[in-house]
């Protein structure tokens, strides 16, 4: 039996990496699934590509007219939305001499605003339905512990963790799970521009920072997103009831809580 039969999904983010395979392994699991994101055109085509239980929404996170939307279309497309994965995000960084207001401000628009507010559009749908939900919110390693070149981002995925403790002890009154997931450093398209910033800031080859940090992993790989979907359809499932504003590490030891 699958684990999510009957439940609607919608994941921010979706259309590549990460995001994706969440989607792909919760339609595995009997989910209905939003590819909500930016690029509209790239989520059109996975959803197409994944077949009639999926649907592309266009949500940009930085706008609630845009989060609105995207939840009423899901909504309307599937009756509901038991489950909400925010899921996206940018990377920045900078020595702190360096940072920009423009950066800082963008970087915490997507990744800390975004995040709290589509979560609290889920939310109050959820609660006008009644039956309580799951939100799953991506944290990172880089909110456990400061970096020296990437203060702004790793200062954005602390409030994601804080953010989550505060909406789960919230929200629970409502039947509503909020949880959080702490990847460590995942291989995909985005570490050609994570790769970029360090070998701009530390003198460093292309390639060289990938290397180096898929070395320094326990495990001794870098993550990859499929590495991180058995702890994002756990924390949808029945199974994670008493589960209630936890960020769970998946990184392979990089870091222990």
């Amino acid at each position: 039996m699958t684990r999510l039969a009957g439940k609607t999904a919608l994941i921010t983010g979706a259309a590549r990496g990460i995001g994706l395979a969440f989607a792909e392994a919760y339609l595995r699991e009997g989910a209905r699934v939003a590819l909500a994101d930016i690029d509209i055109d790239r989520a059109r085509r996975e959803a197409d590509r994944l077949g009639e239980h999926a649907i592309a929404v266009e949500m940009d996170v930085t706008r609630q007219d845009s989060i609105d939307a995207a939840v009423g279309a899901t909504v309307d497309a599937f009756g509901q939305i038991d489950i909400l994965i925010n899921n996206a995000a940018i990377f920045t960084a900078a020595p702190i001499a360096e940072i920009t207001r423009d950066d800082y401000a963008r970087c915490f628009d997507i990744n800390v605003a975004g995040t709290l507010f589509t979560m609290q559009a889920v939310a109050r749908h959820m609660i006008e339905r009644g039956g309580g939900g799951r939100i799953i919110n991506m944290a990172s390693q880089a909110g456990r512990r400061g970096e020296a070149l990437v203060g702004v981002y790793c200062a954005s995925k602390a409030a994601i963790i804080s953010l989550t403790q505060s909406a789960g002890l919230n929200l629970i009154a409502h039947g509503i799970n909020v949880n959080a997931i702490a990847p460590g450093v995942v291989d995909g398209e985005h570490w050609d521009g994570v790769d970029a910033f360090f070998a701009k800031y530390e003198g460093k080859a292309p390639g060289q920072k990938k290397r180096e940090v898929g070395e320094a992993v326990p495990y001794g790989r870098m993550g990859r997103a499929e590495d991180l979907t058995g702890m994002a359809v756990f924390l949808a499932s029945a199974e994670a009831d008493y589960i209630v504003a936890q960020t769970y590490n998946v990184d392979g030891g990089q870091w222990m809580s």
